[in-house]
């Protein structure tokens, strides 16, 4: 499933759409930035309550697709900015961390074995 495809089906605000094909190949959810660069994998969608600058740096590092806020989080500007240049997409959504990564379960998005 791409990110546009996850967009549509999570019903989420997108604030930048990023490249709407890519394809999503696993899924993290977490919000100690530590762990997000120790376990993501490229083309990885993450989901996290953060809002920060230095969660597009580490989306960049591990060349994430996406990055979903729960918890009705808005993005602060330099972080969504830092998005849209990067072109990693960026949506939010009033779900929790858990109820976005139960619906991606239902979609059959997840992890390969590793």
């Amino acid at each position: 499933m791409n990110t546009a495809e996850v967009c549509k089906a999570l019903e989420l605000d997108v604030v930048h759409p990023g490249d709407g094909t890519r394809e999503i190949e696993g899924v993290i959810v977490g919000d100690l930035l530590s762990n997000i660069l120790g376990e993501a994998r490229e083309n990885w969608l993450w989901v996290t309550i953060q809002v920060h600058m230095n969660v597009a740096a580490v989306a960049v590092l591990k060349e994430l697709s996406f990055i979903i806020l729960s918890s009705n989080r808005v993005p602060q500007l330099d972080m969504a900015e830092k998005c849209r240049e990067e072109n990693i997409a960026l949506a939010t959504t009033h779900l929790s961390s858990y109820e976005v990564c139960c619906r991606l379960c239902n979609l059959k998005i997840g992890n390969e074995s590793r």
